[in-house]
């Protein structure tokens, strides 16, 4: 199986080569990976110094690597004199986080070849690898393992159809290599103890202290402010055409309820098929280069505002008394607990059976499942009828977050018990 492996990884690498000739992802998947190991040993001697530490952070990409910010923070917390290299497979993550604060070098992980492996750990000796919820790399792991060099699968979460096949025995033969696999819940636990995998904690999930450090430290938007008002408003997050077309469709606007959408494509061409569901809308990008003298009045009367940009969501929700998260009816469910998180009740399409937060904030009543136009007009007539319910529902996301709360303390001290 690993022969095969090794074949497919280097398949991988020259087709991702030939696609860089012609699609701008794969472009940018190779060229920012050229030279990477003449770039990181530059780099790591300016900044390394004879007695420091350095703690290796992988992300597959960018939702990975922001479940990991409170756990890097808190290590850079407790250990003095430590550097952080954090490495993305996608360009998605590496091209958005590359000049990331939280870390003292942000590269491409390099191709996981054999050899690969052993020049860039050869480079980096890190004292630690942390690898966030998946991205299984033979090599890279098996490197680990022979070179004693602890690592850590962090807020991983297993199904019983992963371990179905060719996949399924891949996954058997790495995931012993790491030194602890810290897991969102006890059905993961259970699950790979039946494989015969028992290097596992239940830790949690990190996104849990993401969010909570997200609704404590969340900006200001003040042209949200003033759109919203008095009124009662529902923000349509991460949105598809589906949950747009349902915005569209209900009768929020007869019943004085502000609508704000921040689609999860921004490119023109999406925003304009939005605006033709909303013919009154105001773009944000527009409105925002007004002075407040003329905005204020337009914001007033509006009854629909379009975010046509990336990276306000996490603090709209903030402003928002519901929430309609975007891709539950498509591909799977985005992220509802930025909302939660900040006491607002969440609406999603029926596909987010990957998700369990979906569930269990369902049957707690914090969240509630959309079949259809009719099914939305139904569940938002039900909340926005009484105060009340809405600060029930509230309340409910809240302790959520609170009970759920705490995987960085519990992966920290299991670590310092493992260092000893």
């Amino acid at each position: 199986m690993i022969f095969f492996y090794q074949i497919l990884i280097r398949l991988f690498s020259f087709s991702v080569g030939v696609a860089s000739l012609f699609n701008k992802k794969a472009k940018l998947f190779v060229g920012g990976r050229k030279n990477i190991f003449i770039k990181l040993k530059n780099a790591l001697s300016e900044l390394r110094t004879p007695d420091s530490q350095l703690i290796w952070f992988h992300c597959s990409s960018l939702g990975e690597f922001e479940q990991a910010r409170p756990l890097i923070e808190g290590i850079r917390n407790k250990v003095s004199g430590i550097r952080i290299l954090i490495t993305f497979f996608s360009p998605s993550g590496y091209e958005v986080r590359k000049k990331q604060e939280d870390a003292d070098l942000v590269f491409y992980l390099p191709v996981d070849t054999a050899s690969n492996v052993k020049k860039f750990l050869d480079i980096v000796k890190p004292s630690q690898a942390f690898f966030v919820k998946y991205d299984f790399w033979y090599n890279y792991l098996n490197q680990l393992h022979k070179r004693k060099i602890p690592s850590y699968l962090v807020s991983a979460n297993f199904r019983e159809e992963q371990f179905n096949g060719f996949y399924g025995a891949y996954l058997e033969k790495v995931l012993p290599f790491f030194n602890f696999i810290f897991v969102q819940n006890e059905s993961s636990s259970k699950l790979l103890a039946g494989k015969n995998i028992h290097n596992v904690i239940v830790s949690g999930d990190l996104r849990y202290d993401r969010v909570s450090q997200s609704a404590i430290n969340f900006k200001k938007i003040p042209l949200v402010e003033l759109f919203k008002g008095e009124s009662k408003l529902i923000i349509g997050g991460s949105t598809w055409p589906e949950e747009e077309a349902i915005l569209a469709g209900s009768d929020l606007q007869r019943r004085g309820i502000k609508i704000i959408i921040a689609p999860h494509q921004v490119d023109d061409d999406h925003i304009k098929k939005i605006i033709s569901l909303f013919p009154d809308a105001l773009r944000y990008s527009v409105i925002s280069k007004e002075p407040v003298s003329s905005a204020l009045g337009k914001l007033q009367s509006a009854k629909v505002l379009i975010i046509d940009n990336i990276g306000m969501l996490s603090n709209l929700y903030r402003y928002a008394d519901v929430a309609f998260v975007g891709g539950g009816f498509g591909a799977g469910l985005h992220n509802i607990l930025e909302a939660i998180a900040f006491g607002v009740p969440a609406l999603f399409g029926p596909n987010n059976s990957k998700f369990p937060e979906a569930g269990e904030l369902i049957t707690a009543g914090g969240a509630f499942e959309i079949a259809e136009a009719e099914s939305f007009n139904k569940t938002t007539g039900f909340l926005f009828s009484d105060e009340l319910i809405l600060k029930m529902a509230s309340m409910t996301c809240k302790n959520f977050i609170g009970q759920k709360r705490g995987a960085v303390e519990r992966i920290l001290e299991k670590i310092r018990s493992d260092g000893k």
